[in-house]
Order: C-alpha cells, then structure tokens, then sequence
C-alpha cells in the first residue's frame, strides 16, 4: 500500500476530489450546505487515511478540534450526517472514475459482517438486507465486497452482495471492457460461467483446479499469475484491519455502505496522493 497521507496532504487532496466532483455533479436547488460537497468529501477520505476513524461523529470532533481554520463553518452532527448520506450515488461514481483499467486482474471476495454471530436476533439495522455466508472461517451475518485489483494492487472494479451470494455469480459485475485475463480461486473456475464470460466478454479465467478434479494442465504463466493471488488477500487485510472497513457503528443500511465507500475510496485516492508526490 502506498504510505499513508500526512496533514499535509489536506490540499492536495481536496483539490483532486474537487475536480472529480465538478466533473460529476448535477446543477442544485434550495439552500446550500454549510460545508461543499467537495469539503465533506475531504474530510471523510482524510480522516480515513489519517486517523482510521470508525465512525462520522469521531471525524466531525477531530476536524472541529484541529482544522477548524480550514473549515470555518461545520455543521451541527445531524446535519453533518445528512449531508453525508446524501452524497453515498455520488461517492459510488467517483469511486469509479479511479479504478485502474488494467488487462490482467485478480478477483475474490470478503466477508463484511454487520455484527457477530451471536447478536444476529438482536440485529435490527441490516436485518432485511444481510444474510448468513460462509467460507473457509465459518459463517458470518452481513455482506460480501467482490472485487477485481491490478498488479498495483488498485481496484480495478467492485461490486457488494449479501453474504450468502456465491463469489462466481457476481463475476459478470466485475468484467470490465479492457479486462483480458482475471485470475481467482476454485470459485471462479465454473465451466459454465467462463464459458458465459468468455462469449459475452472475450474475457479468459484462469483458476486452480477443483478439489474433485484430478488433473487439470497449467502452463507456467498461468501458474505464476496463482501464486500471486495472494496480492488481492493483502489488499482486503488492509482494508479491513488498517482501514477498519468492518464496522457494526452505522444505524441505517446507507450508513453502512457511506462508511464502505469512505473506506474504499480511500484506499484508491492513497494510490493518486502518491502518484502526485512522485510527479
């Protein structure tokens, strides 16, 4: 991962994020906010980066404690949280103007539970959106992130599910135009759905063989491209135990996917910070 940003990089940062808004945003109505669409956006990515804050009202104290001079009108929390939510549609597409357009790529998926397995009766926040999934370290109650990364470790495409949505159904979500190899485990080795991606996107999947096949022919490419698989597996452990994309704080179903896509753009917005202090 690319190091992570100083206080520094407050400007820098903006100044990218505002450019993208411009490119995105849609003429407004009524009132404006206190803070731009541009400055909470900012402060959500910074304080991400900075600080692996957890929840907005922690990112709201610390950006009143030590930046007031350079947002000098904030908001009260609930309309800090209001204008947050909001901008969840616009976040998405921005999140989406900084995936890398890479040929080869590789693809997995992870568990983001909403709370333990022993709260689920409890759980009222996500309880008719999550569902119960399971992989190799046993069941879960949440969503699951499905993700394509490059050889830079950048997303190069994204998609969430509930948990209990096998990892090869989602794969058409992940197929890009300029994809050309998409290396993954077992899951996404399915004859039927290669064969679908393959017609529909000329797209090649390589995967290891099932645990019920006995042979299956490799050649050394192919299987050099495997043992790198272990690159998206990096990327989630940054997210997750780094960046804390887990989270059970938000109190809606928006407020979950607002604190995924806080994180995520994070994550890709570190990759242009470095690209902008190695220039």
């Amino acid at each position: 991962m690319p190091n992570l940003i100083s206080q520094q990089d407050l400007v820098p940062l903006y100044v990218m994020i505002d450019e993208a808004v411009k490119e995105l945003s849609l003429p407004k109505w009524g009132r404006p906010s206190i803070l731009t669409d541009s400055e909470m956006m900012t402060i959500l990515i910074y304080n991400t980066l900075l600080l692996h804050q957890k929840n907005l009202k922690d990112i709201l104290n610390f950006i009143s404690n030590y930046h007031s001079q350079d947002f000098t009108h904030l908001p009260k929390y609930s309309t800090f949280v209001e204008h947050a939510h909001r901008l969840i549609p616009l976040m998405g597409n921005i999140l989406s103007l900084t995936l890398a357009h890479s040929e080869i790529n590789f693809a997995d998926s992870t568990m983001l539970e909403v709370c333990s397995l022993k709260r689920v009766e409890d759980h009222k926040v996500a309880k008719n959106a999550a569902s119960f999934g399971k992989n190799h370290q046993g069941w879960h109650f949440g969503f699951k992130l499905h993700a394509a990364i490059n050889m830079q470790k950048q997303f190069s495409a994204f998609c969430f599910s509930p948990a209990n949505i096998y990892d090869a159904q989602m794969l058409p979500m992940l197929v890009k135009k300029y994809m050309k190899l998409l290396v993954g485990d077992s899951h996404y080795g399915a004859r039927v759905m290669a064969r679908y991606i393959w017609e529909n996107f000329h797209l090649v999947i390589i995967a290891p063989p099932h645990y019920k096949q006995k042979n299956k022919l490799l050649t050394w490419w192919q299987n050099s491209l495997l043992s790198a698989r272990s690159k998206i597996e990096s990327v989630f452990d940054i997210l997750k135990q780094h960046l804390h994309l887990v989270t059970s704080f938000p109190r809606s179903v928006d407020g979950y996917f607002l604190h995924y896509l806080r994180v995520l753009l994070a994550y890709q917005f570190s990759f242009l910070l470095n690209s902008f202090h190695s220039s």
